[in-house]
């Protein structure tokens, strides 16, 4: 599904990303892990065309990431760190906007939005102003509207952040779900118990430089548990 190769990114002397090589299997829950400033974010946006790497290549189904930006971003539904939503549309006009970029039929997106507003819990506010959510309201419309489209993978940093116990327990089993039916997901976290409950497969990155990158169960026997990689590692 996922193909890197020697991904690296560079802020004139600082080295962000470090020779990143790794693949990440279709329809895995692939945890994207490592400590403030590792690097994560920078290579989610690449993964994403959002920022150009200094050298090496990302490839998603065959397709190059660098020279194919909006063909990567049709198939993808990505989560950055920092959620951006239009004040000045209601959450149900935000979605239909977005229903619109996909190019998604008028006879499918209705009920569409719908059954997302619902999942999320978002129908009585449907109609109110973006600008009047709480953050955690806008991070859910956030998540509703990078799957409206279906996409087979979800590039997610943080997906947590901001969440409820109840909209966090949801968004789990619908990225539990999506999985099952074959979506590929990446998702960084920093809540180590979340990550080992619900991850195929992790990659441990520490100062840009990849340190682990293998199957959850490989990981938990060796070192015993996810947290106790984790640290070993950063």
């Amino acid at each position: 599904m996922i193909q890197i190769s020697h991904l690296t990114k560079k802020y004139n002397d600082n080295i962000a990303v470090d020779d990143l090589s790794l693949e990440i299997p279709k329809g895995s829950m692939f945890g994207f892990l490592g400590s403030n400033g590792a690097g994560k974010t920078t290579t989610l946006k690449m993964l994403m065309g959002l920022l150009q790497p200094t050298s090496g290549s990302a490839f998603i189904d065959g397709t190059e990431v660098a020279s194919n930006p909006t063909a990567i971003k049709a198939k993808v539904g990505y989560l950055p760190d920092e959620v951006f939503l239009y004040d000045y549309l209601t959450g149900r006009q935000f979605l239909e906007f977005v229903a619109d970029v996909y190019n998604i039929d008028s006879s499918l997106r209705k009920e569409r939005i719908e059954d997302l507003l619902k999942s999320f819990g978002l129908e009585n506010s449907a109609n109110d102003y973006t600008a009047n959510y709480s953050f955690g309201m806008k991070k859910k419309l956030a998540l509703a509207s990078i799957v409206v489209h279906n996409p087979t993978l979800l590039i997610l940093d943080e997906p947590f952040n901001g969440l409820d116990p109840q909209a966090t327990r949801d968004f789990k089993n619908m990225m539990k779900n999506m999985s099952e039916k074959g979506t590929t997901i990446i998702f960084s976290s920093h809540v180590l118990e979340v990550v080992e409950k619900l991850v195929t497969h992790v990659a441990i990155i520490n100062k840009g430089k990849l340190k682990i990158c293998d199957n959850i169960n490989n990981i938990k026997s060796k070192y015993h548990s996810l947290e106790k990689a984790f640290f070993n590692f950063t």
